[in-house]
């Protein structure tokens, strides 16, 4: 094999630019010309990633080597600025060293930028600085196709109303030069003729009015629908994310890109957007005007506009890194108070809520003070680069005025001229508060098209099998690591019979969760397979797969809506007798039609009107209605006081029979009806086997049973 990355610590803790390799069935750490670390691989079982304060190293552990890996030698040190690049390093020498297979390096998932090495924003996979802008503009005009027609019909409108305000100046220039100059007219003609051009003026901004009123109107609704087209797009693609990629993101973070990031785009199609043609054409229109009157006086309005270009052009850089912090900050925010609203029973108990205001407090002053830098960056270059731009206005007074003098022009063409500038300026200094827009609205447009493209961590298949899951359940060779470089599962082998109740024990970390999250499918796995019946799970379809699975998590969760709402969750077809009999076999009847509304009793948002007990049986009520093939029970009876979870057992042992199930459960007694008993210990099937064989082999199975009888004579004293 022959692949490198780089790492930036000596043995001695200074920084360098060292070279990690793996070539010839060597591992080898070279700063320059100096080889630091040479080790062959043979006699290496693998290389791991190990975190130290302040640092990280990689090391290699021989075969057989003490279950500490006290023994392990290392390569290289390094900081977490490398910890991605060598984690995905471990990974490729660790499946050389499993399989002999060489396999290249992936930047997939790597948290800074290829191109320009900048880290990427929390929550994010694109760099905000790379990102290209001609193409992001492309895909929203794309969505916004269906919509063009009446955009370009609204625009029409706004160009109208645009036209008949340009119009103003030719009657100006005419009650000028046509009646209030022109003597030879006698005084009732020119009167008449000044009154008339005061009506046609009154009627011009009139309909000025009623077009922009109907541009206006019809801008909101298109826009509206855009925004709601942007946000379902959205939603629809976070529901598809998996459970990994929802997990890199907070709340607060995705809540702002479903609404508040889409809001922004539509306020630019509506606000800039429709505009930007009416401006262009009307600049354009204009210029040919003010040639016509001044070619001379035109060049000088126009001479301060490269410069004024050149200028934005420079701000650019720094407007875009602004409003990216400035995202960041409000998501921030946005995050703490969903947490604070969602944990306020918590915030309470704790009587925390000084520190929980303070710390949103905080969050909203950092935000603050964001905004307000940014708005005191733009109140001082806008109105500098406004200022530069109608420069050219003082000396149209200046020259224009002598020229008038000279008989070069009409004193009404003057007029006309400086009121064709307010024409000219307008849609230029329009055109340079564009770069504040922009960098809001591209921010908004990369964190939008990010979780749009996100690449599926969990493929599907194009011709996915039929759904079954009768047949045995086999693990063969799986490993699964959150991170690739630090596996949680290693080496998982097992056959669980159809119907068979498997009860999987172990300390708290040592990969139980996982297990039954790789059985859900929420993750996928890195090798190895998962069969259900002789077929691979990964070739069917997720949905189906796991519509034929029911849950019972030890933290119950419970829409806001009735009882009857939340058990019909699991089949929202079903009939209420079916949903009463779900109820009655989870043991949760009796206490459903004891509530104020009975079936149609409100819960509360995460079933804070039920007692915990309540909420685990409603729990297992929507499963029963399920009728679930696989059924996977995760601390489903925990700190529950000993009558109701007779009661929830009792429910339990019913939902079990005939279903293959999967049952965690620290407190051991309440396995005492599974088939086998799975010990799982770092990562690995340490034991498998009865409540009895296990205690005959006084293995770990024994000791966990030992010192839970220990604590209970202690607890019972």
């Amino acid at each position: 094999m022959d692949t490198a990355v780089h790492f930036d610590m000596m043995p001695d803790g200074t920084l360098c630019h060292g070279k990690l390799m793996a070539k010839d069935n060597k591992i080898s750490a070279v700063c320059g010309n100096e080889i630091l670390f040479e080790h062959s691989l043979e006699g290496i079982e693998e290389i791991l990633l190990r975190s130290h304060v302040g640092c990280c190293s990689a090391e290699l552990v021989p075969v057989n080597s003490s279950p500490d890996k006290s023994d392990s030698i290392t390569v290289c040190r390094f900081s977490m600025t490398c910890v991605e690049e060598i984690g995905e390093f471990c990974k490729v020498v660790n499946h050389y060293l499993r399989t002999g297979e060489e396999t290249q390096i992936s930047t997939e998932g790597f948290r800074t930028c290829p191109k320009c090495g900048r880290h990427y924003a929390k929550g994010m996979t694109t760099c905000l600085f790379c990102a290209e802008k001609s193409y992001l503009f492309k895909r929203l005009a794309k969505l916004s196709r269906p919509y063009l027609p009446g955009l370009m019909f609204t625009g029409l409108f706004v160009m109208l109303s645009s036209i008949c305000m340009a119009l103003l100046p030719v009657f100006n220039e005419k009650i000028v030069d046509g009646y209030l100059s022109n003597t030879a007219l006698p005084v009732d003609e020119r009167v008449k003729g000044i009154i008339f051009c005061a009506v046609m003026m009154g009627i011009t901004q009139v309909l000025s009015k009623v077009f922009n009123i109907i541009s206006s109107r019809r801008a909101n609704k298109i826009g509206g629908h855009i925004s709601n087209d942007l946000r379902v797009l959205v939603y629809d693609k976070t529901q598809r994310l998996s459970v990994a990629s929802m997990s890199a993101r907070t709340s607060g973070d995705l809540m702002k890109r479903i609404s508040g990031d889409t809001e922004k785009v539509k306020n630019f199609i509506t606000e800039q957007g429709i505009y930007f043609l009416d401006k262009c054409v009307m600049f354009v229109v204009i210029l040919v005007i003010l040639l016509r009157i001044s070619p001379v006086l035109t060049l000088i309005v126009l001479a301060p506009v490269p410069v004024v270009l050149f200028a934005i052009y420079k701000f650019w850089a720094r407007i875009k890194v602004r409003y990216e912090r400035q995202w960041r900050c409000d998501s921030r925010a946005n995050s703490i108070l969903h947490d604070i609203v969602k944990g306020i029973r918590v915030v309470k108990t704790f009587g925390n809520e000084k520190r929980e205001i303070q710390k949103f407090d905080d969050a909203s002053k950092k935000l603050a003070q964001v905004s307000i830098s940014n708005e005191h960056m733009w109140a001082l270059v806008f109105p500098l680069l406004s200022f530069l731009m109608g420069i050219g206005e003082f000396f149209v007074l200046y020259f224009g005025g002598r020229m008038v003098l000279s008989g070069k022009i009409q004193a009404g063409e003057l007029l006309a001229f400086s009121l064709y500038l307010a024409y000219i300026y307008g849609p230029l200094r329009w055109m340079s508060s564009i770069p504040r827009r922009l960098g809001e609205v591209m921010t908004s447009l990369i964190k939008i098209f990010e979780i749009i493209d996100e690449k599926q961590d969990i493929e599907e298949g194009e011709n996915p099998l039929p759904v079954s899951l009768s047949g045995d359940i086999v693990f063969k060779d799986v490993q699964f690591g959150y991170k690739p470089y630090e596996p949680v599962l290693k080496d998982i082998n097992l056959e669980v019979k159809q119907g068979e109740m498997i009860g999987l024990v172990g300390h708290s970390g040592a990969g139980k969760s996982t297990l039954i999250n790789l059985v859900m499918r929420l993750y996928e796995i890195d090798s190895g397979s998962i069969t259900v019946g002789g077929n691979d799970i990964r070739k069917m379809g997720q949905s189906e797969y796991r519509e034929k699975i029911g849950v019972v998590f030890q933290e119950t969760f419970l829409f806001t809506g009735s009882v009857y709402d939340n058990i019909a969750y699991a089949r929202p077809s079903a009939t209420p007798a079916e949903v009463i009999a779900a109820a009655k076999a989870a043991n949760a009847h009796d206490f459903i039609i004891k509530l104020s509304d009975g079936y149609n009793t409100i819960v509360g948002e995460d079933g804070h009107n039920l007692s915990g007990g309540e909420r685990q049986r409603i729990s297992i009520a929507r499963a029963v209605l399920r009728n679930p093939e696989i059924l996977i029970l995760d601390e489903a009876t925990s700190a529950l006081d000993p009558e109701t979870e007779e009661a929830i057992q009792e429910a339990l042992s019913r939902l079990v029979k005939g279903r293959t199930t999967f049952a965690i459960a620290h407190r051991l007694s309440t396995l005492r009806n599974a088939d086998r008993l799975v010990v799982i210990e770092k990562g690995r099937i340490a034991e498998v086997g009865t409540h009895r064989e296990l205690l005959l082999q006084d293995g770990i199975y024994a000791k966990l049973v030992m010192a839970q009888r220990q604590t209970s004579k202690l607890t019972n004293a």
